[in-house]
């Protein structure tokens, strides 16, 4: 599995409020899948209200998220 951070904006209320994510996936589409599933369950918003602005890959080293860190490091 693969880490992968998403920074993009999704639509709160009348705002597009920033994020930036770490999400573990075989590939960029499971792990935008995954972001999809996660933004939608915590903050009821639908896919067409989230914009994904960039993916990259992350290393080991660089991973800041501490339960992903997790699960990679096990």
């Amino acid at each position: 599995m693969k880490v992968y951070r998403i920074e993009g904006r999704f639509l709160m209320g009348k705002i597009w409020q920033p994020f930036s994510k770490e999400v573990i996936g075989n590939d960029e589409n499971e792990a935008k899948e995954r972001l999809f599933s996660i933004l939608g369950s915590r903050h009821r918003v639908k896919r067409r209200m989230i914009k994904v602005e960039a993916i990259r890959e992350v290393r080991k080293e660089e991973i800041e998220d501490p339960v992903i860190k997790y699960l990679v490091e096990r």
